[in-house]
């Protein structure tokens, strides 16, 4: 079946789109306004687009009143920000910060989260998530006053020792973090223990495989 999107409500393009491009990765994010208040808001439009520099992006999309989230107000303004990644051990942490509260309320406060400083930028992180990326912003792209994707080039970068196999080399334990994704419609995540893998094909296997006319 067909879908113009050109031609669909706003509301039915989302149906289709957050039903359909799954799992995403969660950008869990704290910022600080001006007054020193520390909010934190996860966001699944989110992933990681370089490494040479390192640069996250993130979807920020609007708030249901026309304007931006305020997460999203103290991230363009102050250009800082960190991304933690989302375990199911910080599950329901991270839910708890879904709530649409007042633009004078924490949600770090309500969900009782505790914070550490950062390194290199003003934002503090969550101690309890696994991972987690100081970021400034690198550039913006904006769509729609109401919806910008920001570029962070990551600053600094932590994982909690239990998950780091060799410092010297970077191996990271990815499958011990036990990350989770969100899925399709409201409330839905997936976890990461279901995995397979396969080889990447080479073009010289490729070739003398033809050769030699193996299957």
């Amino acid at each position: 079946m067909e879908f113009d999107l050109e031609a669909l409500p706003q509301s039915s393009s989302e149906k289709i789109l957050l039903a359909t491009i799954v799992p995403r990765p969660i950008a869990w994010v704290t910022t600080q306004s001006s007054d020193g208040r520390v909010n934190a808001a996860p966001f699944s439009f989110f992933n990681v687009m370089g490494v040479n520099p390192p640069i996250l992006a993130l979807g920020i999309q609007g708030h249901s009143e026309n304007r931006l989230k305020d997460t999203s107000r103290n991230l363009l303004d102050s250009g800082e920000f960190v991304v933690h990644l989302v375990s199911e051990a910080t599950a329901a942490a991270m839910n708890v910060t879904c709530i649409d509260a007042p633009p004078d309320v924490s949600e770090v406060d309500l969900a009782d989260l505790a914070t550490v400083p950062s390194v290199k930028v003003k934002p503090p992180r969550l101690r309890d998530a696994p991972v987690a990326f100081e970021c400034r912003i690198e550039t913006t792209l904006s769509f729609s006053p109401n919806q910008q994707i920001v570029f962070g080039r990551v600053l600094q970068a932590h994982v909690q020792d239990a998950y780091v196999l060799d410092r010297e080399r970077c191996y990271i334990d990815t499958p011990a973090i036990k990350l989770i994704a969100r899925m399709h419609g409201a409330g839905w995540y997936t976890r990461s223990t279901d995995q397979f893998q396969l080889q990447r094909p080479t073009w010289a296997d490729w070739v003398k495989r033809k050769i030699i006319g193996a299957p």
